[in-house]
């Protein structure tokens, strides 16, 4: 959530940006239930403060008749303002976890994903790939090839489902192993950072995760993620208090919540791989055939936490990341940068990859990257000890340090189906072959073609 002090000092500029991106939160409303909070805030100290006098008397001392009077009529008082309070405050919190995120200058300002900002393809000049015959898709390719089993698994668990089996299986692992061996590699990472062009960016590692696949509601609320609820899963009863995560990230980026990172670890950078589940609802009729829009998917998703002045270029550095693994698997692609309806509540930023899919004659996003700044990290109460300006000593006592909330990023390392059917598409030949690429035939122990 944003800094109420913030929206206080900038009140239009929030109600503007809110609707810019679909919005409509009335911060007028807000700051009036801000003002009351604060006063009845001061009421109650002050009528605490009138308690204290009245029940200080000297030892031994026995209160008299008029104190004992004044103290139930100061205790009352309190309770009824303690009540307005309590729902001031419910109807404060509730209007404050709605304003959205600020975007950020360069977000497009736009009322659907059509308009979109096309930033960047690759190759350059958008050169893909070319074929003497008619490329298929994925799916004809996979089901033909043994690879796709969609109609036992809807026996099984219903539509939006597949077994996937054979060489597909093992082209899955060797890429989870190759973008592992990507991300947890520092010089590697140098090589991205400086090959990128940017500048002060940590090459820190990424800490491999095996994170939950089920997250407490209050937490997913406090991520910000819980909303669209119609496009997630809720496990057993209410006393279960559960719900299965749609992306690696809701549980990556809550595993800090109420803690005070070290300054000294930061950036703090997660890679973590989950099997996720979305209900895809509204998205009936669309990309029916084939992996695309499934159920249950497998991704590797990247979540870090810095300080605040390292948040943007953080997000700079997954895209960076985003692409080298896009380009040393020779998929051609685009870089779309979002626009303020399309990047999401919680997001500051959002950039999509998409793959160019030869069977499909279309690109399909294969990998996102949203940057929150202290948004999720205000909400879960994530912190770290507040840097100071260059130059300047800031004494304090050492147990009770000042502290900043952290910026968050998360990004697609890859969402494993919609990668494999870009390999499928680019990569096949005329007998329904598909190669390996490069990149990945180590991790194929020498296999070249699936």
């Amino acid at each position: 959530m944003l800094d109420i002090r913030f929206i206080r000092e900038n009140a239009e500029q929030v109600a503007e940006k809110s609707k810019q991106k679909g919005y409509n939160v009335d911060i007028s409303k807000l700051l009036e239930l801000d003002e009351q909070r604060r006063q009845l805030i001061s009421n109650i100290e002050t009528v605490q403060a009138e308690r204290n006098k009245v029940s200080t008397f000297v030892h031994g001392e026995q209160p008299s008749p008029s104190k004992i009077e004044a103290g139930r009529e100061l205790k009352e008082k309190q309770f009824k303002i303690e009540q307005d309070f309590i729902r001031v405050d419910e109807e404060y919190w509730k209007l404050l976890k709605a304003v959205p995120n600020m975007p950020t200058d360069d977000v497009p300002v736009g009322a659907s994903e059509t308009e979109n900002k096309d930033v960047k393809h690759w190759p350059k000049d958008d050169k893909k790939p070319q074929f003497d015959f008619k490329p298929k898709t994925h799916w004809e390719i996979g089901e033909n090839r043994g690879w796709i089993d969609k109609e036992r698994a809807a026996k099984v668990a219903g539509s939006r489902f597949a077994y996937l089996k054979g060489d597909l299986v093992k082209l899955q692992f060797a890429l989870i192993q190759f973008v592992i061996d990507t991300l947890t590699n520092e010089e590697t990472l140098k090589k991205i950072i400086q090959d990128s062009g940017l500048k002060n960016v940590s090459s820190n590692p990424f800490i491999p995760v095996l994170p939950p696949l089920m997250i407490r509601t209050e937490v997913f609320d406090a991520m910000d993620r819980l909303e669209p609820r119609e496009e997630r899963y809720e496990v057993g009863s209410d006393e279960d208090n559960l719900w299965l995560q749609g992306s690696a990230e809701h549980t990556l980026g809550s595993m800090h919540m109420g803690e005070l990172l070290p300054l000294d670890d930061m950036p703090v950078r997660y890679l973590g791989y989950a099997t996720s589940f979305r209900r895809e609802a509204g998205t009936y009729g669309k990309d029916t055939e084939g992996i695309i829009r499934m159920h249950q998917f497998d991704k590797l998703e990247m979540e870090s936490f810095t300080i605040p002045q390292a948040g943007l270029s953080e997000h700079l550095f997954m895209i960076a990341i985003q692409e080298y693994i896009l380009q040393a698997l020779e998929i051609p692609y685009r870089v779309l940068l979002k626009c303020t309806a399309d990047i999401g509540k919680p997001n500051a930023r959002g950039v999509d990859l998409e793959a160019w899919l030869p069977g499909n004659d279309r690109y399909l996003e294969t990998h996102t990257a949203d940057y929150m700044t202290d948004y999720q990290a205000r909400r879960l109460n994530t912190k770290f000890k507040r840097v100071p300006p260059p130059g300047v000593m800031l004494t304090y006592d050492t147990n009770n340090p000042p502290t900043d909330f952290a910026h968050t990023n998360d990004a697609t390392a890859l969402a494993m189906g919609r990668t494999m059917v870009a390999i499928i598409e680019n990569f096949q030949s005329a007998d329904g072959k598909v190669a390996v690429p490069k990149a990945l035939q180590s991790y194929m122990h020498g296999q070249t073609t699936l």
